[in-house]
């Protein structure tokens, strides 16, 4: 499901973090309702926290090299993670995410609660279909 790997200080296979989706429910969930470019409505994402789940393997690098399963790759500043909620969804309006609907994680940003987010850089770092983080 989630691969994690790069800088980081617990790792469960190889050099690497590996989560499926059970082990991510099993992490504190976050919840959030924002409009998006991509969804006429507002829609509620649900998942956890990025910062949970880099707290939790001991990321210790400071960009975020986020690659999706259709080859979409970005650079993000692991601060974004600390600045706001940022949330890797499970799920939309409380149903599992297909993998044609943007799933089955969506690292979504909280968009409706900071005007700073409503900007083409934070769509784009917006990562649909994620499937690998990689901590430099």
């Amino acid at each position: 499901m989630l691969s994690v790997g790069g800088r980081i200080q617990r790792t469960n296979q190889g050099e690497q973090a590996v989560f499926d989706m059970t082990m991510l429910e099993g992490l504190a969930q976050q919840t959030f309702t924002t409009k998006t470019p991509w969804f006429k409505e507002a829609r509620k994402f649900t998942g956890p926290l990025l910062r949970d789940v880099l707290n939790l393997v001991g990321a210790q690098g400071t960009t975020l090299r986020m690659g999706a399963l259709n080859d979409y790759r970005i650079d993000v500043p692991s601060d974004d993670a600390r600045r706001f909620d940022v949330v890797l969804a499970r799920t939309i309006d409380d149903k599992p995410i297909p993998v044609r609907e943007k799933g089955p994680l969506f690292m979504i940003y909280p968009f409706d609660s900071d005007a700073t987010l409503r900007t083409p850089l934070y769509y784009s770092r917006s990562v649909w279909q994620l499937k690998s983080i990689d901590v430099l």
